[in-house]
């Protein structure tokens, strides 16, 4: 059995779609479905049961008895880089997964899980996994940099596999639930079918970001659930920095000539806002992985697709 966390989630729901594509169905979905909105990403997925996050824990050692668990994909975590009740979010995000990934190396079960590209804040120094750039902006960067810096201390010790990815921009079918959290395509896509029109930030040209679409983070998960000798933290980005105003454009041109719109930049992101990300993927690479990301372009086409199609949604 695999067991996905989040896996009513987006990224999450996304694996769970790469697992089915190769036959795998044996899966337990972990979320919380309190917006039950997100019963939607589940509706075309093959699974054999779910259960609640907060019940999960305390019932793995009996799951643990009655399934042969391979493997745990973690995906889940409170993803709102405005949130801020710290006291949540370390519970949620640092010691929720903390306790999973030491129940995993205790049973022999391998461990994936989601980190997070908000660890190199400003970026200033950097983008590699040396622990040399780290600087979290936010407290759910630092959520996630706590628990990376935690598996450095013991990752040589670590009986099991164990890979984290730091995620940087994804986007891509099924994240209709994330709400200001969703990607500047969903959001734009959206502001489109009702305005006609793209909001930006003023200087938006000048903000960089790497953006990864949702597929690309779904074969880089795969491809270590396929190399199981390779533990560690990983980059998961293109290694290609681009502007919000370049979605803008590159979406201008598969809708009814929208227009673009610029508005002031919000006071309370001042300070706590990448405005430059860019993934160092040599570390990836020197794990031998070779599969080439999308591009903005090819990205974007594919989503837009599933956006007007099935409004994001994979369906049957």
């Amino acid at each position: 059995m695999i067991v996905v966390t989040g896996g009513a989630g987006f990224i999450g729901s996304n694996i769970v779609k790469g697992l089915n594509a190769r036959g795998i169905d044996d899966i337990l979905i972990v979320d919380n479905l309190k917006n039950s909105e997100k019963h939607k990403n589940l509706n075309a997925l093959y699974f054999n049961d779910y259960i609640d996050k907060d019940d999960f824990l305390p019932q793995l050692n009996m799951l643990k008895k009655n399934n042969s668990i391979e493997a745990i994909f973690h995906e889940g975590a409170c993803s709102d880089t405005l949130e801020l009740d710290g006291k949540y979010m370390m519970h949620n995000n640092y010691e929720y997964t903390k306790m999973l990934f030491e129940f995993s190396m205790a049973n022999n079960i391998r461990f994936f899980y989601a980190s997070s590209a908000s660890v190199y804040g400003s970026g200033e120094r950097g983008f590699t996994e040396n622990g040399k750039g780290e600087y979290p902006l936010n407290i759910y960067a630092f959520s996630k940099f706590l628990f990376d810096r935690y598996l450095r201390r013991v990752l040589d010790k670590t009986p099991s596999q164990v890979v984290g990815l730091r995620y940087f921009n994804v986007y891509g079918p099924q994240e209709n639930h994330k709400g200001r959290m969703a990607s500047v395509v969903f959001k734009f896509h959206n502001q489109i079918n009702m305005e006609n029109k793209m909001t930006l930030f003023k200087g938006s040209e000048n903000f960089l970001r790497d953006f990864v679409y949702v597929d690309d983070v779904v074969n880089a998960n795969l491809f270590f659930f396929d190399n199981q000798k390779v533990k560690g933290i990983f980059n998961c980005g293109t290694s290609k920095a681009e502007s919000f105003l370049k979605i803008a454009e590159i979406m201008k041109g598969m809708y009814d000539n929208p227009t673009i719109e610029f508005v002031d930049f919000p006071e309370d992101l001042t300070g706590k806002y990448q405005t430059f990300t860019q993934s160092d993927n040599r570390k990836l690479e020197n794990a031998g992985y070779k599969s080439a990301f999308h591009t903005l372009e090819e990205g974007i086409g594919k989503y837009v697709k599933i956006l007007k199609k099935n409004n994001g949604y994979f369906k049957l």
